[in-house]
């Protein structure tokens, strides 16, 4: 008999979180012939009761385990800590807000024992605010220019992978972790499926524009250095464009034609250019502080307590 083990990272869902369970249990019932499961719920140091919930759950289940993070680490490392404790032949990621839709689940495994490493669902219609949306594609814009993900492949937070691949994402220790580069990384032998996007249960997203930008972040210099590459791009075109006008100079000053430059073309070239050379020198010193990090060992995430039936408190 196969097993399944579902990661789920809790963020500001006390009154979810126990929902999601449920209908975990209720739709493994339908498989319960094929395959066993286990589920490990991962307390990203969320500001509610949230992990007294877990604790309820992890305590009354020997199927669940409880992890709890000492601060918050961010959501792809809570997947990775989860990633941690899994057992299951294939490993089931979703979100803990009630959004998933876990009818959906027969449809992942049969899609994957066709012979995939990783199967997405992608939603036909995403119920999120616009700026969550425009998130969502900003991220998979990213994906595709910097991890060349297949522009057909569409991506959500609920996805299924073989152990393998969960084996190969963990051993990724740095402090950046980016869960799309990390499958990208390990294999390109993934696909898709569609199915609904549901309106959560209670509350907003936890993803602020910070959160957001620092996310993509990581997506832009975790795994690609194209970033670099573009800036020396930039950098060339510039330069080429500078010695053309140069010559341009030139060739007009021989032929006696003089012309009384404008301050404000000027003012706004050297804008330009300034900009781009401190951009250019935010993403070296972005790389740079982040291989300083990586080299002082920050850790990905810091676990705190494990609870489970069997061995109660760790």
């Amino acid at each position: 008999m196969k097993k399944i083990s579902f990661v789920i990272p809790c963020y500001r869902s006390e009154n979810t979180i126990s929902k999601v369970v449920d209908e975990v249990f209720f739709e493994m019932s339908k498989l319960s012939d094929a395959f066993d499961f286990e589920i490990i719920l991962v307390n990203d140091c969320s500001p509610d009761n949230v992990w007294h919930v877990i604790q309820n759950l992890a305590n009354s289940h020997p199927n669940i385990v409880g992890v709890d993070f000492s601060k918050n680490f961010g959501q792809h490392a809570a997947l990775l800590a989860g990633y941690s404790f899994c057992h299951g032949d294939y490993v089931v990621s979703l979100d803990d807000d009630g959004q998933t839709p876990l009818e959906s689940l027969k449809d992942l495994i049969d899609k994957l024992e066709e012979g995939f490493d990783v199967v997405y669902a992608y939603y036909r219609e995403i119920k999120q605010n616009p700026f969550r949306r425009f998130g969502s594609w900003m991220a998979k814009k990213m994906g595709e220019v910097m991890l060349n993900v297949p522009k057909d492949l569409k991506g959500s937070s609920f996805y299924i992978a073989r152990k393998y691949i969960i084996d190969e994402m963990i051993r990724y220790k740095n402090a950046y972790p980016y869960i799309g580069g990390l499958v990208c990384r390990a294999t390109r032998n993934a696909t898709c499926i569609p199915t609904n996007h549901r309106n959560r249960l209670e509350g907003e997203s936890g993803y602020s524009f910070r959160k957001l930008f620092f996310l993509w972040m990581n997506g832009f210099t975790a795994f690609s250095i194209k970033p670099l590459q573009a800036s020396s791009f930039i950098g060339v075109f510039f330069a080429i464009i500078g010695m053309l006008y140069a010559v341009w100079i030139i060739i007009r000053k021989l032929f006696g034609i003089t012309q009384v430059e404008g301050w404000s073309s000027i003012i706004a070239l050297l804008l330009i250019i300034g900009g781009l050379v401190l951009l250019s020198l935010g993403l070296i010193g972005e790389y740079i502080g982040r291989i300083y990090i990586c080299i002082n060992n920050a850790p990905q995430y810091i676990i705190k307590e494990v609870v489970n039936a069997d061995n109660e408190n760790t």
